[in-house]
C-alpha cells in the first residue's frame, strides 16, 4: 500500500454487505460515496489527493450497477496505483446459499435478476466480478457475519489506532443536584473521607491543593485511583477502535464541590500525561 491518504474502493456481490461495510468506513471519518460512476473515479481521486486535508481518507463502492463499463475497472485500477493515495480494493463476497437466504428476508431485486431465478443472477454477478475479485488486495467473506459482526469485523481490520483522537471529558457533580444527562461513565465516590468535615477545608474546593492532598492522603483514594486508571486505559482504546468520538466520564460525591472535584482533576491529569486529549468541568461547583 502506498504512503498517502486512504482512498478505499469497496465491490463485491449484491447482498454481500458492501451497504453495511461503507457505512463503517462513514463512521471511521471516510468520505464515502456509493455507486459513483466510472467514468468520475479518477476526477474524485484527483480531488481527494489535491483536498488532503479536508479529505484525509476516502471510500467508494462500485459494483454490478456499472454495467458494462465495469469491464474497464482493471485498467483504470492500475492508472489510481499510480496516484500519490493509498489504493486498497475490497471485495466482499458469500456463499450463494447466504445471498439467497439475505435476498428473501429483505426482499430487494437483484440488479441483474429480471426474469431469471435469484441463483442464476448470483452466477452471472459472480462472472462478471471474477476479474475485480482478482485485483483484490482483501476479499472477505462475510457469510458468517450479521451487520454488528460484519461492522466490528471491518472496524478491526481497518480503524486507524489513535485512541488519542477520542475527546474524553471529565465532569464532577454531586448528587443532590442530580446525575449528568450526558455521561457515558458514573463513578460514585462518597464512599472516600469528606473534607466537609474538616473546618479549615470545608471553605475551600476540590481545586484547593490543600483538599486534594487531603483527599489523596488515605489509603482507597490511592487505590481507587490506580484502579481507574487501570480501567480507562483498557476502555478507551477500545471504545476509539469502536469508533466513539467523544467520552465523558463523571464523578460525583454529596455537593460535587470536595471529593468529585479532586478526583476528577486527578484523573484528567493522568490521561493528559498519557497522550489523551481530556477536559475537566466541574458541573456543580458554583452551586454548592
Amino acid at each position: 500500500m502506498q504512503a498517502g491518504n486512504p482512498f478505499v474502493i469497496i465491490t463485491g456481490l449484491s447482498g454481500s454487505g458492501k451497504d453495511t461495510v461503507l457505512k463503517a468506513f462513514e463512521d471511521m471519518g471516510y468520505f464515502c460515496v456509493d455507486n459513483l460512476p466510472l467514468e468520475l473515479i479518477p476526477k474524485f481521486a484527483e480531488l481527494c489527493n489535491q483536498a488532503r486535508a479536508q479529505i484525509k481518507r476516502a471510500a467508494i463502492v462500485i459494483d454490478v450497477r456499472e454495467g458494462d463499463e465495469l469491464a474497464r475497472f482493471p485498467e483504470l485500477f492500475e492508472t489510481l496505483k499510480k496516484t500519490p493515495l493509498a489504493i486498497t480494493l475490497v471485495y466482499l463476497e458469500a456463499t450463494s446459499g447466504s445471498l439467497i437466504r439475505r435476498y428473501s428476508e429483505t426482499r430487494r431485486p437483484h440488479p441483474l435478476k429480471g426474469d431469471e431465478p435469484i441463483a442464476s443472477a448470483l452466477a452471472e454477478e459472480r462472472r462478471r466480478l471474477a476479474p475485480l475479485r482478482k485485483l483484490a488486495d482483501q476479499v472477505i467473506d462475510t457469510s458468517p457475519f450479521n451487520v454488528h459482526e460484519l461492522r466490528r469485523f471491518i472496524v478491526d481490520k481497518f480503524q486507524e489506532r489513535d485512541s488519542t483522537a477520542l475527546l474524553i471529558s471529565l465532569v464532577s457533580f454531586g448528587f443532590k443536584h442530580g446525575l449528568p444527562a450526558e455521561a457515558d461513565l458514573v463513578f460514585d465516590v462518597r464512599f472516600l473521607p469528606n473534607p466537609n468535615f474538616v473546618p479549615h477545608l470545608k471553605p475551600k474546593n476540590g481545586n484547593d491543593p490543600a483538599v486534594a492532598s487531603y483527599v489523596q492522603s488515605f489509603d482507597q483514594t490511592r487505590q481507587f485511583l490506580q484502579r481507574l486508571e487501570d480501567l480507562f486505559l483498557f476502555l478507551i482504546p477500545n471504545y476509539a477502535i469502536e469508533g466513539k468520538s467523544y467520552l465523558t466520564i463523571a464523578f460525583g460525591c454529596t455537593g460535587g464541590r470536595h471529593r468529585s472535584v479532586a478526583i476528577a482533576n486527578q484523573i484528567g491529569g493522568m490521561l493528559n500525561l498519557k497522550g489523551y486529549t481530556a477536559k475537566v468541568l466541574h458541573r456543580d461547583l458554583a452551586l454548592s
